[in-house]
């Protein structure tokens, strides 16, 4: 049978959605709830089937159905740079994890182009993106821009951005828990911004944008549907400069982009 909210419920979804508001989480889903009956008693045979029964729906009424739906405050602006700006202002000098208290001097939000077609994520900021309060500008950053100038493009016709906003303590990998709280803000830049596809840099990026575990041999060389978006993986800029072995293969996935967007590369000198 339908079931109604009750007084004391309605309330307490209430205050658990403001929660999740005030952490930059607006989507929300409700899912079927399916019950099944118990055997009433010992006695009952082994033979006979456990049978379900009907789903439980829960009814929600009209003026109900508002706390489901609380717009976020960019969804009415109509420019990409506002809307950003807006997102920017919701993370305020953020709190929200233990990354706050850790040694992180500043948010590095993200930059470049509002309108990108193409947007690199990596993982998080290091010591150089905390103190200018950009990403990728360390010496990862400036692998990665001579990777977009590869491409035929700069760092002002993309948009750059990390997982997360705050720099580790020690560059170490952020926690699970860590991109949880601070993805639903880069979730939201995704969908103002709206590029025609996404290159996650490194396995980090990569296996949280995509949420799967498995390693960079299988994500690499193909594309991955992303919220109606086409994502790419690559091998993050820090990584190359461990092991510039591997610039050929990162190379091969730019060009699988390139091709999908319709770019090509500049024309080398001379000719």
């Amino acid at each position: 049978m339908p079931r109604v909210l009750d007084e004391k419920t309605k309330q307490a979804l209430k205050e658990r959605i403001r929660y999740y508001n005030e952490l930059g989480i607006y989507d929300f889903y409700r899912q079927e709830i399916t019950e099944l009956l118990q055997p009433e008693s010992a006695e009952t045979s082994i033979s006979e089937p456990m049978t379900p029964r009907a789903k439980a729906t829960l009814t929600i009424a009209p003026e109900e159905s508002d706390m489901f739906s609380n717009p976020k405050p960019e969804a009415n602006i109509a420019d990409p740079a506002a809307a950003l700006r807006v997102i920017r202002e919701d993370i305020g000098d953020c709190t929200r994890c233990r990354l706050s208290k850790q040694g992180r001097k500043q948010i590095v939000f993200g930059v470049g182009n509002p309108k990108a077609d193409l947007m690199f994520i990596g993982e998080a900021p290091g010591a150089d993106e905390d103190e200018q309060g950009e990403p990728f500008v360390g010496r990862s950053g400036q692998l990665l821009t001579n990777m977009i100038k590869a491409m035929g493009i700069t760092r002002e016709d993309v948009y750059i951005a990390n997982i997360i906003k705050c720099r580790p303590p020690g560059n170490r990998q952020p926690e699970r828990d860590e991109c949880e709280t601070c993805s639903p803000f880069l979730m939201r830049q995704i969908a103002v911004i709206k590029p025609k596809a996404i290159v996650a840099l490194g396995a980090v990026a990569a296996k949280t944008l995509l949420a799967i575990n498995a390693p960079m041999s299988e994500l690499r060389g193909r594309w991955f549907d992303f919220r109606g978006t086409k994502l790419a993986v690559t091998y993050h800029p820090a990584f190359l400069l461990r092991d510039p072995r591997q610039k050929g293969e990162a190379w091969k996935d730019l060009q699988m982009v390139m091709k999908e967007l319709g770019m090509k590369p500049p024309a080398k000198s001379g000719e």
